[in-house]
């Protein structure tokens, strides 16, 4: 069994069964993919994947725990990767984040400034999505973090930690009914259309009081428009199609000048933003100190014992007794 044939499974599972989409994106022959899955399914006496004719069809009961375990070893195979190379050069590498695109434009901009001040050697890569890709993402490996508006609990192969605290601001043209309000009601989003974030994000509207518990549809609220985009939401409420609601930290007085915040705390439940990544992960030192830039209660101790803990119930205590602040 070869480590060349386990990462040759992996990524025909990715590639949807493709053995051609998965040699161009390999470099390799197609021929030379094949030869190689049915070596290692003669030598493990099993079929990975069932064919019809001379494709592959699906894979089989006994090729869906190989292919997980085979991902799994792939992966501490990277992470070896990375141990050798925070002990050979400590201050260069790649770093990758998936995350939302308000964190990407209001929030993370000066962090990573100072990292990239810090490390110039190293390469940053973003990829941007709803709370489920991010997810997923991080779960398979494609990015070091997930940064994520609320805790990622259908994810359990990742180590989550909280940030910080933050709520919505509804956002109008000035001239709107509603722009001379200092705080918007339940009512006042009951009147009017809203533009607001994808359904994608699980908490778009956690709602105050005996509508909380409620889903999207018996709140009364008229979604007329939703997007994962923040600036595309506040785009649209420029057009008239409603009154956004938007991350409070993604208005921006000094560009949104022909828009009026309006806060939205009587409103909404406040949600927590959460970074983590998958256990077992090396965290170089780089990586450490962005986790501390971006939350600076996350100490490389208080990291550490986290990734340590065998629970969630026992990663959960201790944040128990820190103030997370609020954005």
């Amino acid at each position: 069994m070869k480590l060349q044939q386990l990462r040759y499974i992996c990524e025909v599972a990715k590639h949807h069964l493709n053995v051609s989409a998965t040699a161009s994106h390999l470099y390799t022959s197609q021929p030379g993919i094949s030869k190689q899955i049915r070596l290692l399914e003669d030598e493990l006496g099993i079929e990975i994947f069932a064919r019809s004719g001379k494709h592959l069809a699906r894979v089989t009961p006994a090729g869906e725990v190989i292919l997980a375990k085979a991902a799994e070893i792939l992966r501490e195979v990277e992470s070896i990767k990375h141990i050798a190379e925070e002990y050979s050069n400590q201050t260069s590498g790649q770093l990758s984040i998936a995350t939302t695109h308000t964190q990407v434009r209001y929030v993370l901009p000066t962090i990573l400034s100072e990292l990239r001040a810090r490390y110039p050697d190293v390469s940053l890569h973003m990829r941007q999505g709803t709370t489920e890709e991010i997810g997923e993402l991080a779960t398979a490996g494609e990015v070091d973090f997930a940064i994520t508006p609320e805790r990622v609990d259908r994810y359990p192969e990742l180590v989550m930690m909280p940030c910080y605290h933050w709520n919505r601001c509804v956002v109008v043209p000035k001239g709107h009914a509603l722009a001379r309000r200092k705080r918007a009601t339940r009512e006042d989003l009951e009147a009017h259309p809203i533009v607001t974030y994808d359904s994608g994000f699980r908490e778009r509207l956690p709602l105050v009081g005996e509508m909380a518990e409620r889903p999207d549809e018996e709140h009364h609220l008229n979604i007329a428009m939703s997007a994962v985009d923040t600036d595309v939401i506040k785009t649209y409420v420029r057009q008239g199609f409603g009154v956004g609601v938007i991350a409070g930290m993604a208005y921006d007085p000094a560009s949104d000048t022909d828009l009026v915040a309006i806060d939205a705390s009587d409103v909404f439940n406040p949600s927590t933003t959460y970074i983590g990544c998958r256990k077992g992960t090396f965290l170089r030192r780089f990586m450490l100190d962005f986790i501390e830039l971006f939350a600076p209660h996350l100490t490389e101790t208080i990291v550490r014992q986290a990734f340590a803990a065998h629970t969630a119930t026992e990663r959960r205590a201790l944040f128990e007794n820190i103030d997370l602040p609020h954005r």
